[in-house]
C-alpha cells in the first residue's frame, strides 16, 4: 500500500509541474499577429446534466482572461479578432476519488478574422473540445479539489491553447511580411 501511495504522489507532483508554465515562454510563432478584438458569447452554451453549474457572466470571463493572456503577448503590426463561442460545458462535481472522479469539458467554437480588411479566415468555425489537464489537484478529480472558478480558470486555459494550436496549423492567415496578407 505504501508503494501505491508514493506512486500516485509522486505522479501528482509531476503532473502540477506542467501546468501553465508555457506563458512564460516567448509564443509560437504567428508571423504579424497581434490580438485585435477578443469576442467571448456564452449565452446559448449547454450544461451537461451531471455538471456544476456556472453563469453565462463566470464563463465569459474566465475565457477572455484566457485568451487576452496567451494572445496579448503577440506584438505583430497586423490585428487579428478572435470570437469564441462556449457550446457546452461540464464542472466535474464531487466524487469518488480514482474509482470515480468525473473529468471537466467544454465546447466551443471559434472564428479568425483580419481586422484590416473584416474578413473572416475560417470558412467555418472550428470546433474544439478540451479537457481539463491532469495535475496534482485534479489527480484525484477536480470536483474534489478545486472549485467551479478554478475549473473554468483550467478549461479555459486549455481552450486558448488549443485555439492557439489551431491558429498556428494555418500559418498562410499570419504572413510575416503585411503585404502578403489574406485580401
Amino acid at each position: 500500500m505504501t508503494r501505491l501511495a508514493a506512486l500516485t504522489l509522486s505522479l501528482a507532483v509531476l503532473a502540477g509541474c506542467a501546468a501553465r508554465n508555457d506563458l512564460d515562454e516567448p509564443p509560437v510563432a504567428l508571423g504579424n499577429f497581434a490580438l485585435g478584438l477578443n469576442i467571448v458569447v456564452a449565452d446559448n452554451m449547454q450544461m451537461v446534466p451531471i455538471s456544476r453549474p456556472a453563469t453565462v457572466e463566470d464563463w465569459e470571463a474566465a475565457m477572455k482572461k484566457a485568451v487576452d493572456d496567451r494572445f496579448g503577448r503577440y506584438a505583430g503590426s497586423r490585428l487579428y479578432n478572435i470570437g469564441i463561442n462556449i457550446d457546452a460545458y461540464a464542472l466535474a462535481p464531487p466524487g469518488v476519488p480514482i474509482v470515480l472522479s468525473p473529468k471537466s469539458v467544454v465546447a466551443i467554437s471559434a472564428n479568425i478574422w483580419d481586422d484590416a480588411t473584416q474578413t473572416r479566415l475560417n470558412p467555418e468555425p472550428v470546433r474544439l473540445t478540451v479537457f481539463e489537464s491532469l495535475s496534482g489537484s485534479s489527480f484525484v478529480g477536480s470536483g474534489l479539489s478545486q472549485s467551479p472558478a478554478q475549473q473554468m480558470e483550467n478549461l479555459a486555459y486549455n481552450a486558448a491553447k488549443a485555439v492557439e494550436d489551431w491558429l498556428v496549423q494555418n500559418p498562410q492567415w499570419f504572413p510575416a511580411d503585411p503585404a502578403q496578407a489574406p485580401q
